[in-house]
């Protein structure tokens, strides 16, 4: 099989009552640390408002982060096009890409929060449209075309950029929910695919059918789709035990999902938990849960089951958040890659081949110790040959030693 990327998204969810400027630095110490640890890609998304999410311009966030990064590419998760003008949009891409090496992926969006339409002034109802005509814009600003179009919501006349991606083909992705728009959008222009309503049940159990709309909707319109673009979001924390994951994850959940997730956005189902324990229970512990918080071995599970239930996909994308302390944060994401990663991957595979060869094999390599220990006796019968033949020369010549004590006493 081919191998799975491995990703994280900050859309940021940070609690009310720290100090933002330290929040977006310990953000970008976060996207340091999983550039050194081999992940494949970083998302960072756009909101205006609630509070708890507070990065209103990915772009400018991934082009710092980009400063402190190498290799891990850096992906708008995700711009909401129908707040912003394509030709705008389009030109922060380029310089972002320019400005990373070529390493920006554009993923795109029609606007997460309800509220953030409503403080634009923009219809709900016209979100999604907006989203797709504006995708069509950008892809034929970024193939080089000058263009002229007319909206009710935007003009362009005889625009063209100036500069172009510094990537052949900067990649796209939309956003999909639990609803097939988003897979239908992905496959009528022919882009990639990041599936956050994985983080639900409702959602979790829907990825089996979700292909089938991006591949339907490619061959409506004489595109193709590819699973390997395709990114499924799924929630962690790990330790080395069960128990330690627990206790370092309970408390800042309990505050996420009843401050936020009931308290702030008011989803619609959601309850408040009344104690931690009962937090993390339901969360990844109870049937149809769909967060893991455990051990590597835990996550590995998960994530072959969301392989096989989903039919396959090219990268698993955690969901950044604050659940544990900085510390233990960090190193949930140190031991996924360390663990999870390899294993997921078959990174370890030649090795425990190799381990269990040696183990299991022990008679093939006795011949090798007999001849070192061969060589050991052939070396000592010499040692004593030799010994025996300088011994009478070494007491003739020690008569011949002057007597120097009594040199130093002066006599």
């Amino acid at each position: 099989m081919p191998r799975l990327r491995f990703g994280a998204f900050l859309a940021p969810h940070h609690p009310v009552g720290e100090h933002p400027m330290l929040q977006f630095r310990r953000d970008l110490d976060l996207v340091e640390l999983l550039d050194k640890l081999g992940y494949d890609e970083f998302w960072c998304g756009e909101h205006h408002s609630s509070g708890w999410e507070m990065i209103a311009s990915p772009e400018m966030f991934l082009a710092a982060a980009g400063e402190r990064t190498r290799r891990i590419r850096l992906a708008t998760g995700v711009v909401s096009l129908p707040y912003h003008h394509p030709f705008n949009v389009a030109q922060r891409m380029v310089q972002l890409d320019h400005m990373t090496g070529g390493r920006a992926i554009f993923g795109s969006g029609p606007g997460a929060l309800a509220s953030d339409a409503h403080t634009l002034g923009v219809d709900p109802m016209v979100l999604r449209d907006r989203q797709d005509e504006a995708i069509g814009i950008i892809r034929r600003l970024f193939n080089g075309e000058r263009v002229t179009a007319r909206s009710e919501w935007f003009t362009l006349q005889d625009a063209a950029l100036q500069l172009l991606p510094l990537q052949e083909e900067m990649p796209f992705a939309v956003a999909s929910q639990i609803s097939p728009s988003g897979m239908t959008l992905a496959g009528k222009h022919g882009i990639g695919i990041i599936s956050i309503g994985s983080l639900s049940e409702e959602g979790l159990n829907a990825l089996p059918t979700q292909w089938g709309f991006a591949e339907a909707a490619a061959a409506k319109h004489g595109k193709t789709v590819d699973r390997g673009n395709w990114r499924v979001l799924l929630s962690w924390h790990i330790a080395e035990t069960r128990e330690k994951a627990r206790a370092e994850a309970r408390d800042g959940l309990l505050r996420h999902h009843n401050e936020y997730i009931t308290g702030t956005l008011q989803r619609p189902g959601s309850r408040p938990f009344k104690t931690p324990d009962e937090a993390v229970d339901k969360t990844a512990f109870s049937s149809g849960a769909v967060s893991t918080i455990g051990t590597p071995d835990d996550l590995i599970e998960r994530i072959k089951s969301v392989l096989e239930l989903s039919g396959g996909f090219g990268t698993v994308v955690g969901f950044v958040h604050d659940w544990a302390n900085p510390e233990n944060t960090m190193r949930s994401w140190d031991m996924v890659a360390r663990y999870v990663v390899p294993e997921i991957n078959g990174y370890l595979a030649g090795l425990r081949k190799s381990q269990d060869f040696v183990t299991n094999n022990r008679a093939v390599f006795d011949r090798s110790r007999e001849a070192i220990m061969a060589k050991i006796n052939e070396n000592e019968t010499a040692v004593a040959a030799l010994a025996v033949t300088r011994s009478p020369m070494l007491t003739a010549s020690a008569s011949n030693v002057p007597d120097f004590s009594k040199v130093r006493t002066g006599t």
